[in-house]
């Protein structure tokens, strides 16, 4: 092929991207020949090492040659692009695993898939002409080819900064942020590279590597920390636009010509993967639930067109800079279910026999969602509902029987415990017990205890995101329970839900969630009383969020369900506070966190305070029947004396 050469020196497997005309742009037949010699040199006991470079000297590779993507897309053949990502992202992971170091030299832009290529592997060489960026952003992608793993590594919130605004790193900013290991001058290349071909090892490599100096992003740390630390690309947008500094200026003109939903996507995504859960594999996965959607469903066809087919650098995007809606970004990101990607490590998941117990409003969908993945789902509710796709039993014994998992979606800890003393003697030895109704600790515990007992694995795993996100397959779970049975439900919540934390053993899930929502309640109620004075002192409630949502005061209650209609981005108050999340369902979570904090004699005045007002709202108010927010119109209602 001539694009690429691919052969042996000495111990040494070599690549050499070889398209200097088009700055070595990758395309499909290169990215499969990279990947079939390293599965050849694996194994060979003759290759040490693998040697990575490029001809020319304006690019290692500039990316991946987007031209066919579009020609395919124009024709509707959307498949080729999710066949190429899918082979493409194989091939990063298997550079990024690696059993022997891999080398690479990278000169000029290395860029986009360049990036998986050349900043995976072990020794990753930048020089004095080094470029690295990821400006996928630009044409309506979001970074890939395992670039957000990094981003979300880099330091601080440098990894939201360069993954949306494609800033071009020199070679001491990519070892500061994590693209590169050495500096190394490029007239010395050719001979490390011959050394390598005749016998030497990568101790060469350390002793060449010169000092890079100081990194020019380092002096824009501060900034980019305070302006990126946001939960979305809005709240980026606007602490920016209250700047009036040239760096805020500059990164604002920057993120104004890339696409609003690859940068929206962008900033959850490294949000997801920032922390211990981390991995190459989940943040591939991530990558391809957008960009397997990316032709058909974002941006990436209009980036193309303005780019490089109509070259007038002008695209249209589906959405404004602020104002990309949550759920929009969700559909992106929501798990690919028909083709999902399959890593060489990964087999494929086994279908299993599932029962579920609760098949109210959350718990049909759920089971629903995985009856459509292909499991095998025997449903049981007392009042005798069913959900599509799940065939109904008489009781919950009859579901746990021969089940390798059984689900439960429940109102309470004491039904919890009386389903688990029916359902443990039915299940096999070994099986799953997976209960995502949100409880009081102590029940999650007392029922983990009474499965150990039987030889049952449990995990207690609450839901966030409502009704919507359970038929959306959506929502985010929070887990307790053994390293073991998080793995064994790991599968399952990703054909539920988009994201699923381990936050501990047993009833560590449930004491998540009721901290998370005792929070959320008294950060609400504070909300809404800022608003209901603003509103006797003569602030217009535009300009009080426009100033809380961008300094001390920011939340998530402000900034991302804001209780005030008309102000911030859409929410249930713009619906006459229908609910998204029910006044009752938070008197019911305080509830669990007040019990919580009495068995463990914690001090919690704030939740106690929210939970007697919300209970208040409800049993003596308006308040049942509407979201949680409606306690703006409650204080906007009532004086100091009321």
């Amino acid at each position: 092929m001539s694009d690429i050469s691919i052969r042996q020196t000495g111990p040494a497997g070599r690549i050499t991207l070889m398209r200097p005309g088009a700055l070595n742009a990758l395309t499909y037949d290169m990215c499969l020949a990279i990947e079939a010699a390293l599965d050849r040199w694996r194994d060979d006991g003759s290759i040490a090492h693998i040697v990575i470079d490029a001809e020319g000297e304006r690019a290692f590779c500039a990316g991946g040659d987007i031209a066919e993507l579009y020609a395919r897309g124009i024709a509707g053949d959307f498949d080729y692009g999710r066949r190429f990502w899918a082979d493409e992202y194989r091939m990063n992971a298997k550079i990024f695993s690696y059993p022997k170091p891999v080398i690479s030299f990278l000169q000029g832009f290395t860029m986009g898939g360049g990036v998986g290529i050349g900043c995976h592997g072990s020794h990753r060489i930048v020089g004095e002409s080094s470029r690295i960026a990821m400006p996928e952003c630009g044409i309506g992608l979001i970074p890939d080819v395992g670039g957000t793993l990094m981003l979300a590594l880099a330091p601080g919130r440098l990894g939201e900064y360069l993954g949306t605004t494609a800033t071009r790193m020199t070679a001491a900013d990519a070892i500061l942020a994590g693209f590169a290991d050495l500096m190394i001058d490029e007239a010395a290349w050719p001979g490390l590279i011959e050394a390598l071909e005749t016998g030497a090892d990568t101790a060469i490599l350390e002793a060449a590597a010169a000092d890079p100096g100081a990194a020019p992003l380092e002096a824009h740390m501060a900034q980019i920390d305070r302006h990126f630390g946001g939960e979305t690309v809005g709240d980026i947008l606007t602490s920016l636009s209250h700047d009036d500094s040239d760096f805020a200026r500059d990164t604002l003109k920057a993120l104004s010509r890339n696409s609003p939903l690859s940068m929206a996507c962008t900033v959850e995504v490294i949000h997801r993967l920032r922390g211990p859960s981390l991995s190459m594999a989940k943040a591939l996965d991530l990558e391809y639930r957008f960009t397997s959607r990316a032709l058909e469903h974002g941006d990436l066809m209009e980036g193309i067109r303005a780019a490089i087919i109509d070259k007038d650098r002008k695209p249209v995007w589906q959405h404004a800079g602020r104002s990309v809606p949550s759920a929009v970004i969700s559909k992106m990101l929501m798990p690919v279910r028909d083709n999902p990607l399959k890593l060489e490590e990964e087999t494929t998941m086994k279908k299993a026999k599932i029962g579920f117990i609760g098949l109210g409003n959350m718990g049909a969908p759920m089971a629903a969602n995985l009856a459509r993945a292909g499991h095998e789902v025997t449903g049981f509710d007392t009042a005798g509902t069913t959900a599509e796709g799940v065939r109904a039993a008489q009781t919950a014994a009859a579901v746990a029987t021969d089940a390798d998992v059984v689900i439960c979606m429940l109102p309470n800890g004491a039904v919890l415990r009386h389903v688990a003393d029916e359902v443990l003697p039915a299940m096999k030895k070994g099986a799953l017990l997976l209960d995502c109704s949100t409880v009081d600790v102590e029940a999650a515990r007392a029922v983990a205890a009474a499965a150990e007992d039987a030889g049952v694995q449990f995990a207690d795993a609450p839901v966030s995101g409502g009704i919507g996100g359970a038929s959306a397959g959506t929502l985010t779970f929070m887990a307790g329970g053994t390293e073991a049975a998080f793995r064994a439900a790991t599968p399952l919540f990703d054909v539920m839900g988009q994201k699923a934390v381990h936050c501990g053993e047993a009833g560590a899930g449930q004491a998540a969630k009721i901290c998370n929502n005792m929070i959320l309640g008294a950060t609400m109620i504070a909300t809404c009383e800022a608003f209901a004075l603003a509103d006797k002192l003569g602030l217009d409630r535009a300009r009080m969020f426009d100033v809380v949502s961008t300094s001390s005061g920011y939340s998530w209650s402000m900034n991302a369900y804001c209780p005030a209609p008309g102000i911030g981005p859409q929410s249930p108050a713009d619906n006459g506070y229908t609910p998204g999340f029910a006044s009752e369902l938070m008197v019911k979570d305080l509830g669990l966190s007040q019990q919580a904090a009495e068995a463990v004699d914690a001090d919690t005045p704030m939740g106690a305070l929210a939970l007697a007002l919300y209970r208040q709202f409800v049993e003596n108010e308006d308040g049942k029947g509407k979201d949680f927010s409606a306690m703006l119109p409650r204080f906007e209602a009532r004086g100091r004396s009321s």
